[in-house]
């Protein structure tokens, strides 16, 4: 079968470590099962793995791809849950889990003709969200939803501040919090960036912008460029919810804000298989989803010029490759 592979990694030049070649159709241990990729959607973690961060080097090759929507041998169409993980090993919650794994860490991803995973992790799609848009829900819309509702608690008439509002979690968080009653403001770099966090749902503000109000919560993907914005657009008690850092992972955590203004910093990554489940019943009652969902749709030949358009932070939606 053909398939993206990881083959090499490079903080400098990502791409060159990047393979599209035959590969063997995946096994199937007790337990799992083989479906046919419909689509699957690009994410920060396959590039990251490319650059070699947070994936062992003694893991390659590896066919990359977190999530994705399949085709069962008998014509189901169900989502790939990407979180492989023991629930009782979590206290009910694989992501909590200390031996998960997402794949494409562990186990071959989704940037292939066939993948295998355990058969609890294939979800049955509603017939109205297509191809395109289902492949983006498992980790990029499951990871927005954990963190509004599961760790974060967000409810109708909260105040929600967004960061990076045009990013794939950000624009999912956007979306779900304004149907769920909340009230979203969301960052984005440039004037077309935030016409498109705007089309989600949001008002949108310059990075560093002051708020016309103190927000409940904080939804934070970007880390060290936000962190201290973050923090000074929460009201006192307010929340902050991390899922990611994509300008680097130290910043200076501002601990007497943290304190004195009684902040809560809470991180969350990934969706359980219960979330993903209620998730899809959220989009059944608030949808549809917009079609901007989705920036561009490639073949799996062509994956490389979607890594570009991710790298490059100039795409308004997701990325998604069918093989």
């Amino acid at each position: 079968m053909r398939a993206a592979v990881a083959v090499a990694q490079s903080a400098t030049d990502p791409l060159s470590c990047l393979e599209v070649r035959d590969e063997p159709v995946p096994e199937v241990p007790a337990g799992w099962r083989r479906v046919r990729v419909r689509a699957a959607a690009l994410t920060p973690h396959d590039l990251w793995t490319l650059r070699g961060v947070g994936h062992p080097a003694d893991r390659l090759p590896m066919i990359l791809g977190c999530e994705g929507v399949a085709e069962t041998d008998d014509g189901r169409r169900v989502l790939v849950h990407g979180v492989i993980g023991d629930p009782d090993a979590g206290g009910g919650d694989e992501t909590l889990d200390p031996g998960r794994a997402i794949l494409s860490e562990r186990h071959p991803g989704t940037f292939a003709e066939y993948v295998a995973v355990p058969e609890r992790n294939l979800v049955p799609v509603p017939e109205a969200i297509p191809d395109e848009v289902a492949a983006c829900l498992p980790i990029t819309w499951g990871t927005a939803y954990r963190m509004l509702f599961t760790r974060a608690g967000v409810r109708p008439g909260d105040r929600v501040l967004v960061q990076g509002g045009s990013g794939g979690v950000s624009a999912a968080a956007i979306w779900l919090a304004t149907r769920a009653g909340a009230h979203v403001y969301a960052t984005a770099r440039t004037p077309e960036k935030r016409a498109y966090a705007e089309s989600f749902g949001a008002r949108p503000v310059e990075p560093g912008a002051r708020l016309p109000e103190r927000v409940d919560v904080v939804v934070d993907s970007v880390g060290e460029a936000t962190w201290g914005h973050s923090l000074r657009c929460l009201r006192p008690g307010g929340t902050l919810v991390t899922c990611g850092a994509t300008t680097g992972g130290a910043p200076d955590p501002e601990l007497h804000r943290v304190f004195f203004q009684q902040l809560r910093v809470i991180g969350s990554t990934a969706c359980t298989l219960g979330e993903l489940g209620a998730l899809l019943r959220f989009v059944e009652r608030a949808g549809p989803l917009p079609d901007t969902v989705v920036d561009r749709v490639l073949p799996l030949a062509d994956i490389r010029a979607g890594f570009a358009a991710l790298a490059s932070g100039r795409h308004l939606g997701k990325v998604v490759v069918t093989p």
